[in-house]
């Protein structure tokens, strides 16, 4: 007598192995991302958006550039969006201190003035994008990810403007005072903030006034800004 044989070719079958979840996998590797925006509902509407992602999460938000720094510092980033014009340091100083303390940590700057010496700047801290504000939530998230991946995006149009203005007259050092200079403040508050003499500053300030004709630093700081030098 012999014995039943089961359905089909003759071989046991094995019973299928139920999925989980029912839907497709979540992405093995996320992309963490640190904003930084003062402005407060732009931050936050482009946090929601991004987190719309599937491979993106905002670890962590900022509004100052002190705070941009320690949030980075805390939450370890893969990439830190950065506005330029922030109170307490501006993006690219954000990102300098970034390259060196968090080398792993990719930055870019998204600004509303994207001045040809911005971009310059930004560059030569290390910045690996630089993007304008009117960009859209979907194209920020594909050059987070470009960025993330070890390569480089610079606006077309201001990588064009910035290569018509041409270099900046000013060493670092007298841009550095210009800029300290922006608020109004007196020449030893200056002196203060730079670590410097006030002999010293009121030199860097004469030579910056001079090498932009301008008649006073007030003056030299209005040109320098609408250039992006400072």
């Amino acid at each position: 007598m012999t014995s039943p044989v089961p359905p089909g070719d003759g071989k046991p079958t094995t019973p299928p192995v139920p999925l989980v979840g029912g839907g497709p996998a979540a992405p093995s590797v996320r992309v963490r991302v640190l904003l930084a925006d003062d402005e407060h509902l732009i931050r936050g509407a482009l946090a929601a958006l991004l987190g719309l992602e599937d491979d993106l999460v905002v670890v962590a938000e900022a509004a100052t550039g002190p705070e941009a720094l320690a949030m980075a510092r805390a939450h370890r980033p893969d990439v830190a969006v950065l506005d330029l014009q922030m109170p307490g340091a501006d993006g690219v100083r954000v990102a300098t201190s970034l390259r060196d303390e968090l080398p792993d940590c990719r930055t870019m700057i998204v600004t509303g003035h994207g001045r040809p010496g911005h971009l310059k700047r930004a560059l030569s801290a290390g910045v690996r994008g630089f993007v304008p504000k009117t960009v859209s939530a979907r194209r920020l998230a594909e050059i987070i990810r470009t960025v993330h991946a070890g390569n480089r995006y610079v606006d077309p149009e201001l990588a064009a403007d910035a290569i018509a203005a041409g270099d900046s007259p000013l060493t670092a050092r007298e841009a550095e005072v210009l800029e300290l200079s922006a608020d109004g403040a007196p020449v030893a508050e200056i002196a203060r903030r730079a670590s410097l003499s006030p002999g010293t500053v009121r030199n860097y300030l004469s030579s910056a006034a001079a090498k932009l004709g301008a008649e006073n630093r007030h003056t030299a700081v209005r040109l320098a800004q609408a250039k992006g030098w400072v």
